[in-house]
């Protein structure tokens, strides 16, 4: 299992000075609802955003984490 918190802080470590939430959506700890603002996304295309958050995840994503509903978003999209 693993908590959402522990999901964050490798967000938040991947994008500094970002937005990052992450909730458990059902309580099993292993299906996520992540939410990352980042001007790390400005130019780039949403797959590219949600690669580089795949990528943050590292094995997590093949190991811990069986789904994952994820939004990402420049400062200027979000608001």
């Amino acid at each position: 299992m693993l908590h959402p918190d522990e999901v964050r802080n490798k967000l938040v470590q991947a994008f500094p000075n970002s937005e990052v939430l992450v909730e458990d959506m059902t309580g099993t700890m292993d299906h996520f609802q992540v939410l990352v603002i980042s001007r790390l996304f400005e130019g780039k295309t949403m797959v590219e955003q949600h690669q580089l958050v795949y990528k943050a995840l590292g094995d997590l994503m093949k190991e811990a984490i069986h789904a994952l509903a994820l939004k990402t978003y420049t400062p200027e999209a979000w608001k």
